[in-house]
């Protein structure tokens, strides 16, 4: 399409012309063959369907593999202390575990300020009792905990608070309990992980309110604790009378049970949108037309959607492609997206018209809406391939099946939906009610009531067009909301909406939390959220005991060296969340040993030969240091950290311990196994901008190369990063972190803010109105009724998941809901103004010549068509011309010498003859002469023009038909450009 730009002419159509001919050709073919395109998609939803019985075969919601970087540090680091440091089950610590390890825990809350009374101590009591006396049947053999619980000593590791309570009994309450070590025995005790929410004096406890007991179970065997992690969980804390405390439990494998449940949440979640997206669609495309309804139009429309789903995620399931939770989600997109594509169609072929073959009819419905929806795919398709590129695996499973899916939904969109659209026309041409399939009357009887005439009569149409009649919200686009948002005063204020739009939007960008917080991938009322409730209430004080881990062979031995380690060790505990008094250090611990035993341990010989002697003492230390061959491969040490309680924390504590272990000269390491979650952080915002500047970059490609106009492109760029912006910062606003959840939203962003965008872009460069705000407007008639139909239908499609007991689905929706709400503000309000400020069709337009400037004219008058139906005494005229204003000048104010008349059969008149040109006005301009078709449905007749001939002054105007050519031009009587006004007025009327 030639696009004016200061008086030079460019032509960028190159793709979107043969690729709107190739689509109007197969439209017709599609129209041509119905029933194949109908059936085709049926079968193959059926075959590819059947994909669904490997489900639960494909089920993969392993939370670390799902949800945490492929390539994480964190997980390259455990690999090596796993391989250097591997459990010693005889000697068991929970601080030297490379995992979470195998637990159970309760934490006790008491109803009083101090969990200190004899009351709630005795409850506790008796829990810890009915815990370790859960018991389990493996095959013959009945299992205990005292048979599965990890020991150190040939003991169950105890809990060091249980010890105390029963040492000190009924005491417990006049004892002095220091924190967080307590002397006890010959040992200090670590309390900062067993009691919590103290209040402490001088290192005094004064009181505390809560108490969290571990019961860890033997690694290796995992198949026996789960099933005592299950009955666990089962019987804790049932039929117990607490009246001192509150409980709540949690285990090691609780986060994957309660995450692999939200499953069960979404099913019943996804029958309901479909019942309200049929119920949308049906309501929007209802009719008070017993013929031109299109209730099973907008019905087998949700179908085609359904039928896409089922198909993507059966040949996925077939393929063996991984069924995370989070492609759950996807349904729920689809489902908005196909509806959208079947507003567009709908739009497209409600504006061909009626008397035109059902072929003819697809075939202009694709030519119309090819580009359209095949843009929108493209950039939806585009945005979830390019997802592929992060490193999360619930991600790249959730768009793999989201874009196949995008791909079956546009496949079935222009088969199958296009083969009913031209089912539903033929039921239409024959006048038929659209539920009984009975062919009903065009106009009601004499005598019959209002609902007759509702029910039982239809096939109107729009007389002037011969289109289908314009819905009323269309009327309301065109004449209302149209011209008042191009008037001067409302763009005004639209830019000072925007303004406000995107301070507000860029303020929460700087808001923006990132991490996903693994209590989230609970149900909200899991009995894992409140036992992580507790924990952050009462336990946040001391967080992950972390170890730093010299790599490779080192001097150990060298002053030098020793000193840069000292100095390392230095750094880390001068960082903020570090507590300096709390450190674990074999080598520290030798030295003192050493000193006692008179060791020079500077001398290598020495410090190697005696090391041997102080690991069999010290056996915890043993597990600190590979020493293997009489050499020291990897060693470590342990520092504790404090107050991490948010992700933010979170996030700076991984940052920071890594950087101080890179300035480290001596080659150090930091790990925890909380880490390998922790990793996310590093990559989240890096991969975040990455997928969303290639998306945007391909989505700009993509523009220029279909829509036929440069500037046009870069407004739907402009659009991408303007939602991008309003919807990372409104998200921020609206507690929502940046996480893999809405980093996928983020993405499917870009595909919709291109979907509103390209939709009004593309009808605003396409048509040929003089004006920038006419084409606004023209624009919005056509397509702003569809957008909103496609919107609300997509916030329909996921409205549903806010009602979701789950973080991930209520996220889904909140994101969504924020996308979709300015992608529709930014396609019917701010990039209509926008585009009538820079529209380049009407910079050169005072250099254009006349015959340009009125070329829409005479492409408008081109299109005439009259269709004559005569009964007895009367002719009615029904014409689908666009009949010019009065104001319109067709010829000088001279004698009119292009007025026709015409002859039809003499068997149709009484006279013999029809004489037009004092009814229909017909005329020649710049020497085009135009197309007449005549219809007498009841003899058949047709009379028709010869169709855009160049005739010379002296050229004869025919009419071919049942009569003869008529005669020549000079005996015609002559018009003049008054007369011929009043005869425009005439045909109209």
């Amino acid at each position: 399409m030639p696009v004016n730009m200061a008086g030079c002419r460019c032509r960028t159509d190159c793709v979107e012309k043969p690729f709107s001919i190739g689509y109007q050709k197969f439209g017709r073919f599609v129209g041509k063959h119905p029933w194949c395109f109908f059936i085709a998609p049926l079968f193959l939803s059926t075959v590819l369907g059947s994909g669904f019985y490997f489900l639960e075969e494909r089920e993969s919601n392993d939370i670390e593999e799902q949800f945490t970087p492929t390539n994480g540090p964190a997980k390259l680091e455990r690999k090596f202390v796993q391989e250097n440091f591997p459990l010693n089950n005889s000697v068991f610590s929970n601080q030297r575990l490379y995992t979470d390890g195998v637990y159970a825990s309760f934490i006790a809350v008491s109803r009083s300020p101090n969990i200190f009374t004899d009351a709630a101590l005795q409850e506790i009591l008796s829990l810890d009792k009915k815990v370790r006396q859960i018991n389990i049947t493996a095959g013959h053999e009945r299992l205990t905990f005292e048979g599965l619980c990890a020991r150190k000593y040939n003991k169950c590791i105890p809990n060091k608070i249980i010890d105390i309570v029963n040492h000190y009994g009924s005491k417990i309450e006049q004892t002095e309990l220091t924190f967080p070590f307590f002397r006890f025995g010959f040992s200090h005790v670590f309390l900062g992980y067993s009691v919590g929410g103290v209040n402490v004096s001088s290192t005094v406890i004064k009181s505390a309110k809560a108490i969290r007991l571990f019961y860890f179970l033997k690694e290796g065997n995992r198949s026996i604790t789960d099933l005592w992690l299950q009955e666990f969980l089962r019987v804790f804390p049932a039929n117990i009378s607490l009246k001192s405390i509150q409980v709540t439990h949690s285990t090691s494998l609780s986060r994957q049970v309660e995450f692999e449940a939200n499953t069960k949440d979404v099913i019943p979640l996804f029958s309901i949108t479909y019942v309200i997206a049929i119920g949308f669609s049906i309501l929007s495309c209802l009719r008070f037309d017993c013929v031109r309804n299109k209730v099973w139009v907008a019905t087998f429309g949700v179908l085609s959607a359904g039928l896409a789903v089922l198909s993507s995620f059966g040949m996925m399931l077939y393929i063996g492609v991984p069924f995370v939770m989070t492609v759950a989600n996807s349904p729920f997109l689809i489902m908005g997206i196909g509806v959208d594509d079947m507003f567009i169609l709908i739009s497209c072929w409600q504006q061909t018209n009626v008397h035109d073959r059902v072929e003819d009819r697809l075939a202009d419905t694709y030519k119309e809406a090819a580009i359209s929806i095949t843009i929108t795919t493209l950039t939806d398709v585009l945005a979830f391939y390019i997802g592929l590129m992060t490193p999360f695996r619930s991600v790249q499973s959730f768009c793999l099946y989201s874009s196949t899916a995008i791909l079956f939904c546009y496949f079935y969109s222009i088969t199958f939906f296009g083969a009913f659209l031209v089912l539903n026309g033929m039921r239409e041409n024959s006048n038929k009610h659209w539920l009984t399939c009975k062919e009903v009357p065009h106009d009601c009887p004499v005598g019959r009531s209002k609902w007759y005439d509702l029910c039982c009569v239809g096939g109107t149409y729009d007389r002037h067009s011969g289109t289908e009649e314009v819905q009323p919200m269309n009327h309301f686009f065109k004449k209302y909301y149209g011209p008042a948002l191009t008037k001067p005063w409302t763009k005004v204020c639209v830019i000072i909406l925007y303004a406000v739009y995107l301070i507000i939007s860029i303020y929460g960008c700087f808001q923006i939390k990132e991490g996903i917080d693994l209590r989230n991938l609970a149900a909200d009322d899991s009995y894992v959220v409140r036992y992580y409730d507790d924990e952050k209430a009462y336990f946040s004080e001391y967080g992950p005991n972390i170890m730093v881990v010299i790599r490779g062979e080192f001097s150990y031995w060298d002053e030098k060296h020793v000193s840069d380690l000292e100095s390392c060790v230095e750094d880390f505990k001068n960082l903020s969340f570090i507590e300096k008094d709390i450190f674990t250090s074999w080598l520290k611990s030798y030295k003192y040993y050493g000193y006692h035993t008179n060791l020079n341990l500077s001398v290598e010989n020495v410090f190697k030969t005696n090391l041997d002697t102080f690991l069999r003492f010290y056996s915890d230390f043993k597990q600190d240091v590979n020493f293997t061959n009489n050499s020291i491969h990897a060693s470590r040490f342990f520092i504790q950290t404090v107050n991490i309680s948010t992700a933010i924390d979170e996030m700076n504590m991984l940052n920071k311990l890594r950087d101080t272990a890179k300035r480290c000269p001596v080659p150090l390491m930091v790990y925890h196994p909380a880490f390998i979650y922790h990793d996310q952080y590093a990559v989240i915002v890096s991969n975040t901008i990455q997928n969303i500047s290639v998306t945007t970059a391909v989505m700009l490609f993509i523009s220029l190369l279909l829509i036929p106009n440069p500037l046009c492109s870069l407004w739907v760029t402009f659009s991408i990063a303007s939602v991008i912006v309003g919807v990372t910062g409104f998200m921020a606003l609206w507690d929502v972190n940046l996480d893999t959840i809405s980093m996928i939203i983020l993405v499917v962003c870009i595909g919709f803010s291109v979907d509103f965008s390209a939709h009004i872009s593309y009808a605003f460069v396409s048509n040929q109105r003089p004006s920038a705000n006419e084409k606004a407007v023209e624009a919005l008639f056509h397509l702003g009724y569809p957008i909103v139909q496609g919107a609300v239908s997509t916030i329909l499609g996921v409205v549903v998941l806010s009602a979701s007991k789950n973080y991930i689905f209520r996220t889904f929706f909140k994101i969504m809901f924020l996308v979709i709400l300015f992608g529709l503000i930014h396609g019917i309000t701010f990039i209509p103004v926008f585009l009538t400020f820079f529209d380049t069709s009407t910079w050169g337009s005072s250099k254009l010549s006349e015959d340009e400037k009125r070329k829409p004219e005479d492409q408008t008058v081109s299109k005439y068509q009259a269709n004559i139906r005569i009964d007895d005494q009367e002719k009615q005229i029904y014409d689908n011309h666009t009949f010019l204003p009065d104001t319109f000048q067709i010829c000088p104010s001279e004698t009119c010498t292009s007025v026709w008349t015409i002859t039809g059969n003499s068997n149709h008149t009484q006279s013999g003859q029809i004489c037009m040109a004092s009814t229909i006005p017909m005329f020649r301009v710049d020497g085009q002469t135009y197309e007449v078709q005549m219809y007498t449905p009841r003899v058949n007749a047709q009379l028709t023009d010869i169709t855009n001939q160049s005739l010379d002054s002296s050229d004869q105007n025919h009419v071919m038909g049942n009569s003869q050519p008529l005669p020549n031009e000079n005996n015609i009587p002559a018009m003049n450009c008054s007369n011929f006004a009043g005869l425009r007025k005439k045909a109209i009327m």
